[in-house]
Parts: structure tokens; C-alpha cells; sequence
């Protein structure tokens, strides 16, 4: 019996517009692809991320397209068969071989395995011709055809919840409309008699982490024999067993003293190789490998001290996680563009920037393997969603056993990766339910009584995908929905919530953010403007473009949020004074309110981490970490991998020690009915969190500045010897706000540092401001210096006054600073690690009230 080959079916392919004759085909750009790649490098259509050509290209998304390919014949043994695996066709696609249909799919998420083996020419050349409807009209029409089902969702049109199609391509509020169709992922032929169909592993790591035990399954498709099963680590041979293939063959491996795959920061994240050989007597036949990592992971819901409802918080290998991170959504509108180092380049941001969770959103794809082992690699755990996104989805027959395959086949892909820790069953299904009252009585447990409601699709997220992840991955927590709290999306006390009343819903202050806690919290999220070499490359004339300034019409179509003209003008007047020119300035300024949103939640939600018993929120999931093309909207780095400044104040918020501070004005009248004698109070609440696995102590250091005149006026260690526990926050001290004389304002113009210091040394900082800032009389500084080291690694920052969010900025994009938008206060000295330059490299600065 002879060795599985794999032939790469990536060579000849050529596209065309299907109402067009087979002179129009055009070799295509790259392999795999789609279509609007292809007419891109034909320079057929404009870039759609450029000025407004979205708009001109909306008529390939309801065009059929043509693929074709032609490939030799390989040698096909009598008793082999040859397949074809497609790995990813999107969406509606008939597939035909040498004349011959062989397969017609609607689900982009499933690849398809077809046997072609009486199909083959016998010798030269087949031919492959796949053609691609239109996933807009085939779902409009599927629209009409169950009309019977109360259509709606948030974002794009309905067509999309009829088509099992990545969501996003319909737009949404951060992206553009891009519908677009072709081989989204690798075409493969595969020749065998006998092959390894899978190849994964049960994990269970004792409580003691001691001992781990594994037990790998490879079921095989043929008359092979046996399977050897490896296990090594670091090219280190740990264990090896040779099974019986029988039904499935399988092996069980005790693993003592396990080295253990933790998140970045808690350990190291060793990547074990398990592989399977498949035999025919001494022949090896077929072979697959996976990296899989040893960790015992467990999803803490149980009762509070003091408060009710439960925790929601991920224990790994037995440590508690505050899971600070990010949302993600994928990182182009055209997927087969992103390659490998893209993705690693993206996860490295994510884990350099201190954040520990990843949730991969519901209304993108399944993502690329790519995706999975860098987060394996770097240790960034991973929430996965179901691809299901903000609409009332319908349940016909065929579309649930579509995807229940698609539910199947995405969990076998990705099960090995031990960064992922929970899935999902959908993005705000449920609050869009809640929203539009549809039928849902938590109490009726019949999965056939929910068919026959207007929210069928609760039989999606409560049937079928819980079935086939207890099926196929049981030690994997499953999650209903995102949000998801068992009656309502909207109670804080149990699982996770989406906190959109900043921005959205109520519109809250962003300094209230402690009012908005939950256990959990998903979502959240405030926009900024992109770098402004983002905004300079989508406009059609660069710096030169008329439309360069913040209210022209091109900078308004790259935001898709509804209302953002209101949003992000009511955030900025509430708190900065600022202009919308220069453009500059504005983008700064839209940065810093960003920034500063976002930083509030971070601190005054990990404060409420504060031990056992009292995880009351443990975990803050920024909506969102990336863009999918250059836009203003949430993200907190825009579609070049440009951090904006809240990336930093993130990574500030979640470092390993931080210190906390609020500051609140408490009203005291002399008695109930008076209008005048009332005595104000303005205290500063001071805590202290430590991420590390340590107890420390520390002295903390108030000092306090008029930032009218730059003078210190205050400066002493409020707590001395002061244990912080590991791994929660601790209350320091509350106090007023130290001023040289009570009663007369001064509060207000009185900036306020506090400072962690153990052993004589400085751990952390943080520089409290009276707010609104748009109050404060903030002073131009005469002698601001930023001064760039000798070796070019790193820029010294002081100031003679009080300076907020001092901002590094370079021409140079290769310039990479490790920290930005740095409160700086007289008598200090703040250093920013730097790469990518030499002493002559020039940085300018910007702050809040320069002139320019």
C-alpha cells in the first residue's frame, strides 16, 4: 500500500464574469482568492478602500462568477481512491469536473471532501470550473421563499441570516459592503486507500498538576492496520504507543510532571507535537500532527460575598484570570489577503499590549489556523463565537442540518488549540430577541416547542451547537450566546454582558464606568479617528485632497456608526475643549477621549477584582482590538496595525502592578432644606492592583500640583509597608484631595500623582486630573522636552507644569514606541522604551491645548 500524496491544486486558475464567454478569462492574482482580488490586480475596478469607490463596486456583489482550473491526472492505484477536498468555497457554489457536476454547496464554513475517482481523465489534463451565485440575490430570495419567519437583525440586511455566508461582507457599523465569492481557501487532491480522517486529543490535567493524561483519537478511513501515536516536546521524544485501528483507534498516555501551557504572564506556553502515523504493516501510509498544549482550565460560576449572582471568571491551571483583552473581527474584507506573519503580527500586538483574551466575533469567520497558533504561541486566550451575529435567524430543516455540519466540522478544525477556552453560540441574538419581543420562556425546556415560535433560532444555539460541543468538545465550557446571563442579556450579576451605554443606549459618562460594572464584560468600546497616515492613504489625493479636514464627506463615509457625528462630538464637548482643524489636532483629540474612556473602564473594573469570593468583575473585553479596512470606529489599532493612544493606556491599565485612583465630590448640607449652606467634599479613592502570583508590599506616595502655576503642593507616603495580595486589587487610601487651603476651589485646578514604590523603586504611576478636563486652565508648558537617548532606544519626557497626555508621533513608521500618551508632571522624568530608531531620529509632540 503506498503513501497518501497531496496535490496542491493552486496553479492555472483563471476567473470571469459568468454572463461573459471563455475568452474573458483572466489568470488570477494570487491562490486562494476572491473575486475582488483578482479584478484589483487586474486594475478592472478602484480600490474599494479608497475615497468612496465602495459605491462603484456594489455590482460584483449580485454577478455570478466563474472560476476555472485545469491539472494533470497523477497515478491512481486500483484499489485508491483520488478526493478533492475543498477547504473553503464562498458560498453558493457548482462545482463540475472534467463536465461532470460533483458538488454544490451554500455554506462557506464547511469544507467538502468529494470522491472524483471515476472522474479523473485516465491521462493529460482535467478541468475544474467552479461558478459562484450571488450570495445577495440567492439570500433575498430565500427571504421571500419563508416569508412566514419574522426577518430582522442590527447591521447589513436581512438577506444575510438566510445565507451561511461571514456576516460582515452585508457591512456593519465599522465596515464596508463587500460582497464577495471565490475559493476562499485551499483546493487539494488527495490520492490514498487508506488516510487519517482526524486527529485530536482529550486533555485532563490533575488538580494537583502533577500528572496530565491524554487520550488521542485518530479515526482512519481504509484497510490500514495500525496507528503509532507520538507525543514530544521541543523535538523531545515523550511517549509513544502503537494501537490497533479498529473503530477508532485510540490511546491513553499519563504525562507526569506535565510542562504546562499557561496565559502570557502566568508561565511559559509549551507546545507539545502529537502525532499520528497510520501503518500498513512496516509502510507508513499517512501521518498528522497537532500542537497541542496541557492545561487545566475550568469556568468559575458560584456565589459572591456580599453581592448577589455569580462569578464569571477562567481558571488556569488552578490560577484565577483577570481577562483584560480585546474583540476581534476579521482583519481584512478580503480574508485570502492575510497571511500568516499578518496574523502573528496582529496576536503579538494583542499580547505586547498586556491583554490576556481574544473573543473572535460571531459575525466573522471561523478563523484561520493562523490566528489560533499565535495565540497558542503567545498565550492569549481565545473566546470563540459561533458565526451568528445581531438578527433573528431562521431554522428551516436544511439550514439547520447545514449547520449542524458547519458546527461539527469548525470544532474538529480547531479543537487542539489551547488558547481557546469557551465558545458561543452567537453575538446579541439574544438582546436582539429581547429588543424586538420575540417568543422566549427560559422555563420551556421542549427544543421542538422553540421551532415553532417567532426565535427559532433558539433551537440553533440551545440544540444543535450544544449537542455537537458536548459531543466533540466536552471539557470545553459552551456558552449560549454573547451576551449571555440565563433570563436577561442585561443582568450584571450573571454572565457576561455587552456595556454599550457608553456610546450607545443611555450615553453614560465614561468617568461612571464603576456604575456600568458587570461579571464579565464582553463588549464595550469608544470611537476614535485612525492615525493620520490611515486617513492620508484612504483619501483619493493623499494630504493634497480637498476633502481633508474631519467633517468632509469622504472622512464621514469611513465611519459606518450610525449617529457618529453626534456621538463623537457629544463625548469631546463633554470633556475637552478642541477644534476640527487642524486636522491633527482633532484626531488627537478624538484619540485621547478614547483613550481616557477606555482606561476608565479598565481600572475601575479591575478594581472590583478583588480575591476569592469577590470576583465581582473579571474581565474586560474592548470592542475591538482591530479594523477590517481604514476607518474611524472602535478600534484601538486601525487596519495598519497603527496603534491609537488607547492601546497604551490599556497596556498601563493592565500591567502586572498598577495603581488605581477616583476622585468624588460628596455634598454635605447643614440640614435638609438648605440651598446655600451646603460644605463640598472632593475625596481621591486610592487602591492598588496586583496581577502577579506574589504578595507584595509597597509604600504608596501621594503628591499633588496646582496646575495653574506648576507649583507641588503636596507630596507624602499615605501608606507604608502596605500588602497587596496577589492577584486582586486592594484599597490604599481615601482622602481629600490634598489642597493648601479647604473651601476655597482649589480642588479643581489640583492634579494629583499617586505612586507605587517598593524597595525604593517605582512600580507604578498614575496621574489623577480634575474633570471635565475642558474646566481645567491647562498651561502651555515653555519647556517640554522629549529627548532622545544616545543608542536611540528610548525618549526622556519632563515638563515645568502639568501636561496631559503628552503624545510621541514620528514620520517614520518603522519607529515603535512601547508606551504614548504620558501624563507628565514637574519634577519627573518619563522614559518610553523606543525601537526602530537612532539619536537622530526626529519625534515630535503633541498634548491637550497646544496650539498648532
Amino acid at each position: 500500500m503506498g503513501p497518501k500524496t497531496v496535490l496542491s491544486i493552486d496553479k492555472n486558475w483563471q476567473f470571469k464574469e459568468g454572463k461573459k464567454d471563455d475568452s474573458a478569462y483572466l489568470p488570477v492574482g494570487q491562490f486562494p482568492t476572491n473575486v475582488h482580488l483578482d479584478l484589483l490586480h487586474h486594475k478592472l475596478i478602484p480600490d474599494p478602500y479608497i475615497g468612496k469607490n465602495e459605491l462603484d463596486v456594489q455590482w460584483i456583489g449580485e454577478t455570478v462568477w466563474v472560476y476555472r482550473t485545469t491539472f494533470t491526472s497523477p497515478q491512481v492505484g486500483p484499489s485508491a481512491k483520488a478526493v478533492l477536498a475543498f477547504d473553503g468555497l464562498d458560498t453558493f457554489a457548482t462545482v463540475v469536473l472534467n463536465g461532470e457536476k460533483i458538488l454544490e454547496t451554500e455554506n462557506m464554513f464547511i469544507p467538502e471532501r468529494v470522491d472524483v475517482t471515476k472522474v479523473l481523465t485516465a491521462e493529460g489534463e482535467n478541468e475544474l470550473v467552479i461558478t459562484f451565485d450571488s450570495a445577495y440575490l440567492r439570500g433575498c430570495k430565500l427571504v421571500e421563499k419563508y416569508s412566514d419567519h419574522r426577518w430582522g437583525c442590527w447591521n447589513g440586511d436581512i438577506s444575510r441570516l438566510a445565507v451561511r455566508k461571514t456576516q460582515y461582507h452585508w457591512g456593519w457599523d465599522w465596515g464596508p459592503t463587500l460582497l464577495s465569492c471565490g475559493p476562499w481557501r485551499p483546493v487539494n487532491l488527495e490520492i490514498y486507500e487508506s488516510r487519517i480522517t482526524d486527529l485530536w486529543a482529550r486533555i485532563n490535567v490533575d488538580e494537583s498538576l502533577k500528572s496530565a493524561e491524554i487520550t488521542a483519537y485518530a479515526p482512519t478511513e481504509g484497510r490500514a492496520g495500525d496507528v503509532r501515536f507520538d507525543i514530544s516536546l521541543d523535538g523531545r521524544e515523550v511517549a509513544s504507543k502503537t494501537v490497533d485501528v479498529g473503530a477508532s483507534a485510540t490511546a491513553k498516555f499519563t504525562i507526569q510532571d506535565p510542562e504546562l501551557w499557561y496565559p502570557a504572564r502566568y508561565g511559559k506556553q509549551p507546545l507539545y507535537t502529537l502525532k499520528a502515523t497510520l501503518l500498513y504493516g512496516k509502510d507508513e501510509v499517512d501521518t498528522c500532527s497537532k500542537r497541542i498544549g496541557l492545561r487545566r482550565v475550568e469556568l468559575v460560576q458560584r456565589p459572591l460575598q456580599g453581592q448577589p449572582g455569580t462569578s464569571f471568571f477562567f481558571e488556569v491551571n488552578n490560577v484565577p484570570v483577570f481577562c483584560g483583552g480585546s474583540n476581534w473581527i476579521p482583519a481584512d474584507n478580503f480574508i485570502p489577503r492575510i497571511s500568516k506573519d499578518r496574523y502573528y503580527d496582529w496576536i503579538k500586538l494583542v499580547a505586547d499590549g498586556n491583554q490576556f483574551m481574544l473573543r473572535v466575533w460571531g459575525g466573522g469567520i471561523y478563523e484561520e489556523q493562523a490566528l489560533y497558533d499565535a495565540c497558542d504561541e503567545l498565550g492569549v486566550l481565545v473566546w470563540q463565537d459561533f458565526m451568528f451575529g445581531c438578527g433573528n435567524y431562521p431554522a428551516w430543516p436544511e439550514i439547520r442540518q447545514s449547520i449542524k455540519r458547519e458546527a461539527e466540522e469548525n470544532i474538529k478544525l480547531l479543537r487542539h488549540h489551547p488558547s481557546i477556552v469557551i465558545w458561543a453560540g452567537n453575538n446579541e441574538d439574544y438582546q436582539y430577541q429581547e429588543s424586538e419581543g420575540l417568543t422566549y420562556d427560559p422555563d420551556d425546556k421542549n427544543p421542538e416547542s422553540w421551532l415553532q415560535t417567532n426565535f427559532p433560532a433558539r433551537y440553533i444555539y440551545e440544540k444543535i451547537l450544544a449537542d455537537a460541543c458536548a459531543e466533540l468538545i466536552p471539557d470545553t465550557y459552551y456558552h449560549y450566546g454573547s451576551p449571555w446571563g440565563g433570563k436577561t442579556t442585561s443582568d450584571p450579576t450573571i454572565g457576561d454582558i455587552h456595556q454599550w451605554n457608553v456610546w450607545h443606549g443611555s450615553q453614560e459618562k465614561y468617568q461612571n464606568f464603576d456604575k456600568l460594572v458587570g461579571r464579565f464584560v464582553s463588549e464595550f468600546g469608544m470611537e476614535a479617528f485612525p492615525s493620520i497616515k490611515t486617513i492620508d492613504a484612504y483619501l483619493p489625493k493623499g494630504r493634497d485632497d480637498p476633502d481633508r479636514f474631519a467633517q468632509s464627506s469622504t472622512v464621514d463615509f469611513h465611519n459606518k456608526a450610525d449617529g457618529h457625528e453626534r456621538r463623537i462630538a457629544l463625548y469631546l464637548v463633554e470633556n475637552f475643549r478642541y477644534a476640527p482643524d487642524p486636522l491633527e489636532q482633532f484626531v488627537y483629540c478624538t484619540q485621547l477621549m478614547q483613550a481616557e474612556c477606555l482606561a476608565s473602564a479598565y481600572r475601575l473594573w479591575k478594581r472590583e477584582w478583588r480575591g476569592p469570593g469577590r470576583e465581582y468583575c473579571a474581565g474586560a473585553l474592548v470592542w475591538q482590538i482591530n479594523d477590517c479596512w481604514p476607518v474611524t470606529s472602535w478600534a484601538i489599532c486601525d487596519y495598519y496595525l497603527r496603534p491609537k493612544h488607547a492601546y497604551y493606556t490599556v497596556k498601563r491599565e493592565m500591567a502586572p502592578i498598577s495603581v488605581g485612583m477616583t476622585r468624588r465630590e460628596h455634598k454635605h448640607p447643614r440640614d435638609k432644606y438648605t440651598r446655600v449652606h451646603i460644605a463640598t467634599q472632593v475625596q481621591i479613592e486610592v487602591w492598588g492592583s496586583n496581577l502577579k502570583l506574589e504578595d507584595l508590599k509597597i509604600d504608596c506616595i501621594v503628591k499633588a500640583w496646582d496646575v495653574e502655576t506648576g507649583d507641588e503642593t503636596y507630596s507624602e507616603t499615605v501608606s507604608s509597608d502596605k500588602l497587596l495580595p496577589a492577584n486582586r486589587s486592594t484599597e490604599i487610601v481615601a482622602m481629600d484631595v490634598p489642597v493648601r487651603e479647604k473651601n476655597a476651589g482649589l480642588e479643581a485646578r489640583t492634579v494629583v500623582g499617586a505612586y507605587l514604590v517598593q524597595d525604593g523603586r517605582q512600580i507604578a504611576r498614575y496621574v489623577n486630573w480634575p474633570e471635565p478636563l475642558k474646566y481645567v486652565h491647562l498651561q502651555k508648558p515653555k519647556n517640554l522636552l522629549a529627548q532622545m537617548s544616545e543608542d536611540g532606544k528610548s525618549v526622556s519626557l519632563s515638563a515645568e507644569v502639568p501636561v496631559k497626555g503628552v503624545a510621541l508621533e514620528c514620520e517614520d513608521d518603522d519607529v515603535k514606541f512601547d508606551d504614548n500618551l504620558v501624563d507628565l508632571v514637574p519634577g519627573e522624568v518619563v522614559t518610553v522604551g523606543v525601537t526602530g530608531a537612532t539619536k537622530a531620529t526626529e519625534v515630535t509632540t503633541r498634548y491637550l491645548g497646544m496650539q498648532t
